[in-house]
């Protein structure tokens, strides 16, 4: 397209020189030296591939002809090269009102969601990486664990639960996407991750008089639960622990690994279900004893990194159960429960069979 040959040639001109003259001026300078794929898209098609490597600085003063010129670019490519260009103009205000239609047709993507406010993995840009990356910074929380922060573990590769996000702060995404070990599904877990953390913490004043806890819904309504507990003169009853302590960690477990454990560890604590042994959950479910205490160490696994005070705090409560004369019921369940999420009389499935074969 060496020069404009029709009226849609002449808007797109007309259209890039609009938006060349907004990013010349001063208040975009900070701009200029970046590649124009920091404003790429993972879902964006007919990419300019031939412009991507070159900084907005050189791109705006080649004249558009001679861009228009080069080999393997047709006005597909320049139409998403003038939107590349409308996305480099915005930032978390709308900037000056120029180019409206593009405007609006590029409002969402540099935010990261859908149209209802989703994350949407193929919305993410380097601007919207870097905002991202921005707020773990100001709120000093980089050394939070991806599993502590993640909706779910179930869609976190075990490998990555305790990766900080330290790992990932100092990485522009098409590093990232570039790691050996992280695939599409892999990122983009990630970058929920990332997104979730902005949702909460963006509108939060890191050097103002209140604090947010980054915690999972229910572990931090369990901490809050004991902690108002041990204010009282009298310790609380069965139903009450069950309901207050116990239910809100079987949820957890639910969403992190599955029903099937959930409902394992309800049997053997005799929660919300018939109190089970491990022999009669193996046979219930088809498979070895061994295979229900691998399924039973999740919950520890879990724990280890949702909640990785909770031996402490588990310990803690206990001993103030006991000072304050708790029902013998009481105190089993919290032992069992203890047991269960953070063991300390086995190491392995190996010397649980061991302990049940001797028993």
């Amino acid at each position: 397209m060496p020069k404009p040959s029709s009226a849609d040639d002449v808007k797109l001109m007309s259209s890039y020189e609009t938006v060349k003259a907004t990013l010349l001026s001063p208040e975009y300078s900070d701009r200029l030296d970046r590649p124009l794929a920091f404003w790429a898209l993972p879902n964006d098609r007919r990419l300019p591939t031939a412009f991507l490597g070159r900084t907005l600085r050189d791109l705006l003063h080649t004249p558009f002809p001679m861009l228009a010129a080069t080999a393997g670019i047709g006005r597909k490519k320049l139409m998403t090269f003038v939107k590349l260009l409308v996305r480099a103009t915005k930032d978390e205000s709308n900037g000056p009102d120029t180019l409206n239609e593009l405007r609006e047709e590029e409002a969402a993507p540099i935010t990261g969601t859908d149209e209802s406010g989703n994350f949407d993995p193929g919305r993410v840009s380097e601007v919207v990486w870097a905002k991202w990356r921005g707020t773990a910074r100001q709120h000093a929380i980089g050394q939070e664990q991806l599993g502590r922060l993640a909706p779910s573990l179930a869609t976190l590769p075990t490998v990555i639960w305790t990766t900080p996000l330290n790992f990932y702060l100092d990485q522009p995404l098409g590093d990232i996407r570039r790691l050996k070990t992280h695939g599409e599904k892999r990122v983009n877990v990630v970058l929920e991750v990332f997104h979730n953390v902005h949702q909460l913490l963006s509108h939060v004043d890191q050097n103002g008089g209140l604090a947010v806890r980054l915690a999972p819904r229910n572990i931090a309504a369990v901490e809050d639960w004991m902690a108002e507990a041990k204010g009282r003169s009298f310790p609380p009853g069965l139903e009450e622990v069950e309901q207050s302590l116990v239910e809100p960690l079987l949820r957890q477990l639910e969403i992190d690994v599955g029903d099937t454990v959930s409902k394992l560890a309800r049997g053997r604590l005799g929660v919300g279900a018939k109190a089970e042994s491990v022999r009669n959950q193996s046979k219930a479910l088809g498979v070895t004893r061994a295979r229900v205490y691998q399924l039973l160490e999740e919950c520890n696994h879990v724990m280890t990194v949702r909640w990785p005070e909770g031996r402490r705090l588990l310990d803690a409560f206990a001993q103030w159960l006991d000072e304050n004369y708790a029902s013998a019921d009481v105190a089993n369940l919290l032992a069992s429960l203890r047991e269960m999420l953070y063991p300390l009389k086995f190491d392995s499935v190996a010397e649980h069979l061991r302990a049940e074969a001797r028993s």
